[in-house]
Parts: C-alpha cells; sequence; structure tokens
C-alpha cells in the first residue's frame, strides 16, 4: 500500500504529458462505407456538442423546461449550478411535506397488481409531470411492456430534450390466497384446534382496523396444497440449522417444520425444508428477536406500547432469491403479456404460511411448550399438524412509474428508485422510502424551475412488485439488459427509508467514500451539531434485558459492518439495486435508518406498519425521513453534475484483498489448501493501475478547468457553436442516414474552422482553445467511461455456479443468506458449501481473469 501510495504521489508531482497539445485533424477514408462515415460523423458532433454544453453548463445560459404559473417565476439565464443548486435543493425537503405525503401514501393497502397500486402509480405519475414541468397527455402514457412505446420511452431517453414521464406495463405470474386453514389433529384426524391465522386489528390504530382482512396472512409465491405431519421445530431455519438437526438423527421427511423469522431470507427456510423432504412449512415471530421492547421486560405490546403485538404476522415473498429474482416463469427475459413462460426454478414446491406468535405458543405445546419447544432437539409432536394453502396464481399487471430529465450529456444517465407495492399499508415499507422519493423529486423540480439543467440525464423509478420478488426493477433490468450498462453511471436505491433509530449504508465499494462525505454534510435529523453519518451509532430508548442468542446474532452483523474500512457494507439482495448490481454490473447503492435492539418493535409486513405507528414510535417529527430524503438526493445531484464521476475504483481494488483475505481464511481447513497467490497478484497490478488512473482524473479536470475558466465568459459564442452543430447534426430530430456524406465532411470541416473565425475571437482578439478544450473533454469522458463501466468488469456471463442468474463474481447474495452479501461468491462458497480445493483454485482463475481484464481496460 504504502509503495502504491509513493507511486501516486510520485505520478501527481510529475509533468502533464498533454500539456502539448497535438492539431486534431479530420481523416478521410475514400472506401469507407457510407454508414460507417455518418457514424463517425454523428460521433464527432456528439462530443463537440457535449464540451461546448459544458462551457454552457458551467457559464449558465441554459433554459428549463416550461412549468405551470403557480411554480412561481424561473430566473431565466440565472447562473444556477454547484453549490447554489445545492443549497436550493437541500432547502427543499421538509418534514411537513414529508408527513403529508406519507399520510396519502400509508393510510391503504397498495398491494402489488391491486387497483389500489395502479391508482398510486398514476399519482406518483402525476407528481413527476407536476414537479418536472410535463403537459399531461391526452391519454394516460401507460405502455405495455415490448410495445414499441414503452420500447421508445427508455430507448429514447438519449434524445429527450424535456423531461418525460411515464408507466411501463410488465406481466409476470403472482399469486393471491384462497383460502388458508392450520390445525392440531387427534388421532382420529379431527381437529382438536384451528388457527385463526388473522391480526387482530385493534381500534386504537385505526387504518389496522379499518384494512384488518384487506390482505391476508400468506406467503407470497407459495406452493398450494394440503399437507399433514408432525411438527418439528428448526429455529431460524438456516443451513447451519438443517445441518444440526440432521446431524442429531432428526429425520424432516414429512414433518411440519415450525421455524422463525430472522438471520435469513424466509424463502430459504422453506428451502432447506423442502431439500430434506419436509411436507410444509411455518414461519412466525419470535419475541426473543424484539431484543429489550418485550413484554417481559414490562413493556405493553402495540398499540398500547412499543412492544409486539402478539398476533401480528409478517407476510412476504418466498421465492428463492439467492437462485434468481423477478418474474419466476421468465428468468433472464422480460415479463411481456404474450411472453413464453416456464414452470418457475426460483419457488418452492412445498406449502408455507406465516403464523403469528400467538398461534405459535399453541403449536409449540405440542413439543415441550414455548421454553423447551424451542430448543433445537429434533423432538417431533405426537399429533399431527395440518397446513392447507390455496392460493390463486395467474399472469398479473404490475406498473412501473418512470420519469427522465434530460441532462446536457445525455448518454450518462444516474437512476434512483424505490420501489412503491407493500404487503398492507406499509408506512415503513416502503412508503418512507417513497416519502423520501417523494421530496427528492419536489427538489429537483424546484432546480428545474429556476432554470436548472443537470449536466448527465437523471431517470427516477418507482418500481412495483418488489415485495413478491424484485419483479418490477428486474422486468426493467432484463428488458433492457443492453441499454442499461451502456448508459446508467450509477444506481442509487432507497427502500426502507425509516424503521427504527440507526442509519446505515450498504454499495459498491466504489461508492462508499462517497457516501461517506456527502453523508457528513447533512445534519443529524435529532442531535444538533451531529452529522447523519454519526446517526450509525444511534440506538434506541428502551433499555432491558435481551435474549442472548439475539444479541450474538446482531452483534456478529453489527461487527461485519464496523469490519469494513469505509463504514458501508458491500450489497446482497433483497431490494431493488439486485438486477443493476448483481446482473448488469452497475454500481448501486441502498440506505436507511433500521432497527436497533433498543427500539420499538417494527410489525415488519404486517398490519401495524401503519401510519400510526410510525408517526408514534419511528419518525415523530419525520426528520429522519427528510434526512434520507436529503442525502440521497444530494448524492443523486453530485452524480449527475460532477465533471468526473464520484467513483472510486481504488478503494474497490484494495477491499478486494480483504475478500481474499476472508476466503484464505476459510480455505485454511481444506487440505490441500488451494492456491491463489496468482489471484492476489493479480489484485496488486489492478490497485496500481487504479491509482494511476486517480492520478489522470486529478490531472484531467484541473486541465479541463483551467481551460473552462479561460472561456467561460463566452456564453454567445458557445451558445452560437452549440445551435450551429445542432443544425449540422440535425441533434434532436433524428438523423438521415440518407444524407450526402460528402455534404457532412464539409460540414465538419467548417465546423473544425469555427474557433478560428475572426468573427468567434474574443474582444482582445484571442482566439477560442476549441481544440484544447475539445481534446481536454474527450479526455474526461474517456475516464467517466473507465468509471462507469469498472463495475461492470466483474460480470461473468457463465455466472455462479448453480445459481447462474447471478452473473457478478466480485459480491452476491449469500446462497443460504438471501439478504446477506457474500463476497467473490464463487470462489467463497467453493470452499465453504463445496469443501473443493480444485474447485476454488478453478473459481479463482476465473476471477484473476475478471481482474486482469479490468486492469488492461483502466490504462491510458
Amino acid at each position: 500500500m504504502a509503495a502504491l501510495m509513493e507511486e501516486k504521489q510520485s505520478l501527481l508531482s510529475g509533468k502533464d504529458s498533454l500539456d502539448e497539445e497535438l492539431p486534431f485533424a479530420v481523416h478521410q477514408q475514400p472506401r469507407q462505407c457510407r454508414r460507417r462515415r455518418l457514424r463517425k460523423a454523428a460521433f464527432t458532433g456528439a462530443l463537440m456538442l457535449t464540451a461546448l454544453s459544458l462551457v454552457h453548463l458551467f457559464s449558465g445560459g441554459h433554459h428549463g423546461p416550461k412549468f405551470a404559473e403557480h411554480r412561481g417565476p424561473r430566473r431565466g439565464r440565472q447562473h444556477l449550478m454547484g453549490k447554489k443548486a445545492e443549497e436550493l435543493f437541500l432547502s427543499v425537503p421538509s418534514s411537513e411535506n414529508a408527513l403529508a405525503a406519507s399520510r396519502a401514501y400509508a393510510t391503504h393497502p397498495h398491494l402489488a397488481g391491486a387497483p389500489e397500486d395502479f391508482d398510486d402509480a398514476k399519482v406518483i405519475l402525476e407528481l413527476f409531470q407536476k414537479q418536472f414541468g410535463i403537459s399531461p397527455p391526452s391519454e394516460i402514457p401507460v405502455f405495455p411492456a415490448g410495445s414499441a412505446e414503452s420500447r421508445n420511452a427508455t430507448l429514447g431517453i438519449p434524445e429527450l430534450d424535456a423531461p418525460n414521464a411515464w408507466i411501463d406495463v410488465y406481466y409476470p405470474i403472482m399469486n393471491t390466497p384462497l383460502d388458508r386453514s392450520l390445525q392440531i389433529l387427534d388421532h382420529e384426524g379431527n381437529s382438536l384446534w384451528d388457527a385463526d391465522l388473522v391480526e387482530d386489528g385493534d381500534e386504537r390504530d385505526p387504518e389496522a382496523a379499518k384494512y384488518r382482512d384487506a390482505v391476508p396472512t400468506w406467503h407470497g409465491l407459495s406452493r398450494g396444497g394440503e399437507v399433514e405431519g408432525q411438527l418439528i421445530y428448526a429455529n431460524y431455519g438456516t443451513k447451519e440449522d438443517y445441518d444440526y438437526l440432521v446431524a442429531s438423527g432428526a429425520n424432516l421427511t414429512g414433518k411440519i417444520v415450525l421455524t422463525r423469522y430472522g438471520a435469513i431470507f424466509r424463502g430459504l427456510k422453506i428451502k432447506g425444508a423442502e431439500d430434506l423432504g419436509a411436507a410444509g412449512v411455518l414461519i412466525y415471530s419470535d419475541p426473543r428477536d424484539d431484543g429489550s421492547v418485550t413484554v417481559e421486560n414490562g413493556y405493553e405490546p402495540y398499540p398500547a406500547g412499543p412492544a409486539r403485538n402478539p398476533t401480528s404476522v409478517q407476510r412476504g415473498s418466498v421465492q428463492y432469491i439467492s437462485v434468481y429474482s423477478g418474474d419466476p416463469s421468465t428468468p433472464g427475459y422480460p415479463a411481456y403479456e404474450n411472453a413464453t413462460r416456464g414452470e418457475g426454478a426460483n419457488i418452492p414446491k412445498t406449502p408455507s404460511l406465516p403464523i403469528s406468535w400467538a398461534n405459535a405458543q399453541r403449536l409449540l405445546e405440542e413439543i415441550g411448550g414455548s421454553n423447551k419447544g424451542r430448543e433445537l432437539s429434533g423432538e417431533v409432536s405426537e399429533r399431527k399438524i395440518k397446513l392447507v394453502n390455496h392460493v390463486d396464481t395467474k399472469v398479473t399487471p404490475i406498473w412501473n412509474a418512470m420519469a427522465a430529465i434530460p441532462g446536457h450529456i445525455k448518454n450518462e444517465v444516474v437512476l434512483v428508485g424505490c420501489h412503491r407495492d407493500a404487503w398492507v399499508m406499509g408506512a415503513a415499507d416502503p412508503t418512507s422510502g417513497t416519502v423520501s422519493l417523494h421530496e427528492i423529486i419536489r427538489g429537483f423540480g424546484t432546480l428545474l424551475s429556476q432554470g436548472w439543467k443537470p449536466l448527465r440525464t437523471v431517470v427516477f423509478a418507482s418500481w412495483d412488485a418488489e415485495e413478491y420478488g424484485l419483479i418490477g426493477s428486474t422486468e426493467y433490468g432484463e428488458d433492457f439488459a443492453d441499454w442499461l450498462p451502456e448508459h446508467v453511471v450509477a444506481y442509487l436505491n432507497v427502500d426502507v427509508s425509516v424503521s427504527g433509530s440507526s442509519w446505515g449504508a450498504s454499495a459498491s465499494p466504489s461508492l462508499a467514500h462517497f457516501i461517506q462525505q456527502t453523508a457528513k454534510e447533512i445534519p443529524h435529523p435529532t442531535i444538533p451539531g451531529k452529522t447523519l453519518w454519526d446517526a450509525r451509532d444511534d440506538k434506541g430508548p428502551y433499555t432491558g434485558p435481551a435474549d442472548e442468542g439475539f444479541l450474538a446474532l446482531y452483534e456478529e452483523t453489527w461487527k461485519a459492518k464496523q469490519a469494513a474500512s469505509t463504514g458501508v457494507s458491500p450489497l446482497g439482495s433483497g431490494s431493488d439495486y439486485t438486477v443493476f448490481l448483481q446482473v448488469l454490473g452497475i454500481a448501486s447503492s441502498d440506505q436507511g435508518f433500521g432497527q436497533t435492539p433498543s427500539d420499538a418493535v417494527y410489525h415488519y409486513h404486517s398490519i401495524y406498519d401503519s401510519q400510526l405507528w410510525q408517526e408514534t414510535y419511528a419518525d415523530p417529527d419525520f426528520n429522519r425521513h427528510v434526512a434520507v430524503a436529503k442525502h440521497l438526493g444530494l448524492m443523486a445531484l453530485r452524480v449527475a453534475d460532477s465533471i468526473v464521476l464520484p467513483l472510486n475504483t481504488t478503494q474497490y481494488a484494495y477491499e478486494l484483498d480483504q475478500y481474499l483475505d476472508k476466503v484464505e481464511s476459510a480455505a485454511a481447513a481444506l487440505s490441500p489448501a488451494p492456491n491463489f497467490t496468482a489471484l492476489r497478484k493479480s489484485i496488486k497490478h489492478l490497485q496500481s493501475a487504479s491509482l494511476k488512473l486517480d492520478v489522470e482524473k486529478h490531472i484531467a479536470e484541473k486541465k479541463f478547468r483551467k481551460i473552462l475558466d479561460k472561456i467561460r465568459r463566452r456564453r454567445g459564442l458557445c451558445a452560437r457553436i452549440i445551435g450551429r452543430i445542432k443544425k449540422i447534426f440535425h441533434i434532436g430530430k433524428g438523423r438521415d442516414e440518407t444524407r450526402d456524406v460528402e455534404e457532412h465532411v464539409h460540414e465538419q470541416r467548417d465546423l473544425h474552422h469555427i474557433g478560428h473565425h475572426p468573427h468567434h475571437s474574443h474582444s482582445h482578439g484571442h482566439k477560442l482553445p476549441w481544440r484544447r478544450f475539445r481534446k481536454a473533454a474527450k479526455r474526461i469522458q474517456t475516464i467517466n467511461k473507465k468509471l462507469s463501466s469498472f463495475e461492470k468488469g466483474f460480470i461473468s456471463q457463465d455466472g455462479i455456479k448453480d445459481r447462474e442468474w447471478y452473473k457478478h463474481l466480485g459480491v452476491a447474495p449469500g446462497k443460504w443468506l438471501g439478504y446477506g452479501a457474500t463476497t467473490m461468491p464463487g470462489l467463497t462458497e467453493s470452499i465453504t458449501y463445496d469443501k473443493n480445493a480444485t474447485l476454488a483454485e478453478y473459481e479463482a482463475a476465473r476471477l484473476k481473469e475478471l481482474i486482469d481484464g479490468l486492469s488492461a481496460r483502466l490504462k491510458l
């Protein structure tokens, strides 16, 4: 590390080899075909326009879209960028508006595919139109995925001259419950006890009472069927729990497995049981996982107090998210209405039900009671349990609401998104995120109304059907799998913005320092003098003893986050960044305030994830919602407006060393131990190449700003040149490729001499330094392409063993975790699960090949 830093300092202190500008020549190749020459001419024009747009942007003089009079007058040509734009944006998000938005979105159910969900999609569409100055068309722009209108809406983003908004409709397979039951049977098969399978809907929480039965308690994408079997307890249902039971002599074949929520994704609890021959699975919420806030510690259950309501039930998808996400029937391609569909390899074949703690207590009596029954003993009940889960599985439309704000550099896109659907009302999941996004949209709308235009294009997405398995975002990612990695420089996600008191972020390592830097500029939501970054250590207000097993698991998770040198942990899965990062190779992030053991119990996916709970316990003043909005919005603004993208490839390269350290530690148990010397050497080469790119970034931006400073006063000239380029290359009007090539060539020559025409000289007689500026802009463009495509360098088209849909060999959701990240997943799992040194060396070679390719592509 020290040697590489010395190398960086040496490079920084050296002479810039590009100080002496070389003349630019337009080369003609008579035998070149017409189409190639036209493409080259268009590229040249686009580069020139980009460069001059940068001058225009940093000199002011651009105009935003037209806005209704109630938005207030625009300031015309007034300069609005940098700190001024940021200050204006940060002045917009407010707790009053956030509270109002939450009360609008979180006081009714909006299950994916339901009429209320479509209504909310149209509300978001109207928000886009109002805030971004878009005149609503005569017909609502709702486009079936795969239609010309839907395809053009995204593929045409680089051609936009004004903001646009629309709704894409995808058609995945989803299900809803028909009838469910859970019984304890006597030896004759008669029912001794029937579970109620409902939440009580306490009237002290008005929306919970009103919508108690709006969305029954069931598992999304669960298998329909009726099964009977003896009951056996499996703790969290992790692979380790199942391995322990099997090693202890337990036989799960034909059994009904009772597990508790937590530790891993719920679908993998079912997969583990299914692999061992279980007949059915029940999953309940255990108060042991509520930290200090329990009835045993004297706290009243919600809504009377902060402890768990014993009738609350966690709904949720049971998709095998670590196999693939999205529509089960169309893996790898979009769920169009007429799509060819398969059976679905990422959903259970074993029926399941979610149940409450109140119902679980009765079942535990069959295997020794609430204490002994919750031991991983392998004991089975004498009586049988009957589980019935009938579901209606069908193709169901879902709606992604989208909006695009065109930038000066139209082919570079910043994507910001949050899902909209909820299992019931979802005041925390996802409405808190939607509220933060709502405030960001208002902030960007205010900027636009004052004449601001981003340097890069910004796209906002309100995803649908995330709760069923990240379906809306995944289908969009699969639909535009070629376009997105070529244009999107970063995806910034928010999901649960507020469910507790501790803020945290996960991201691609290249975004980690940027996240930390921006978080330190946002005030702490509740403590004056501190920052959002300081809120990582915040705790809830409640005290008392907690279950030792839970605390050990919490501490393990906490230490893993703290181990990250940047304070930003890697991304696994569980939200809409998955397809963008893990399949397409786009740098991504996620953030929000989450629970600690001393926070009020968050009733995840329950009717009690309600507006009353949010206002009473999670964020009474809605300052946390606003803090997330300001931070995420500031990130989006800076990614959009930075000359050089704020992506740190060097941090990423050094984290690879830490990832390999973990692998080597795990591999020590293998005999013979695999050899990772070549992989370690490749990582060192990548670090060196990245440090050199850092130097080039510094020099290139410094030179660009120096040239920019010389010509920024010549705004009128820049505007005339931009107009000339647009006229020559028909920018914004579409090119006629049959146009005579020779005319293009002559116009290119004319354009080349614009900077030398007497009328284009400065008042002091100096020529516009167009050649140097064009070269500096191209230099920046080249660097940005290397930065934005860095993440894509970890993508292997062969994917990860046994789950080839996941392509990223640097990070993926753990095979038996789902939510949590596993770094170097193919290599790590060849050791931890396959215990195969030969396979580990093969996986190391695959990684080495990708890393070597990255080193080569970073070179200038």
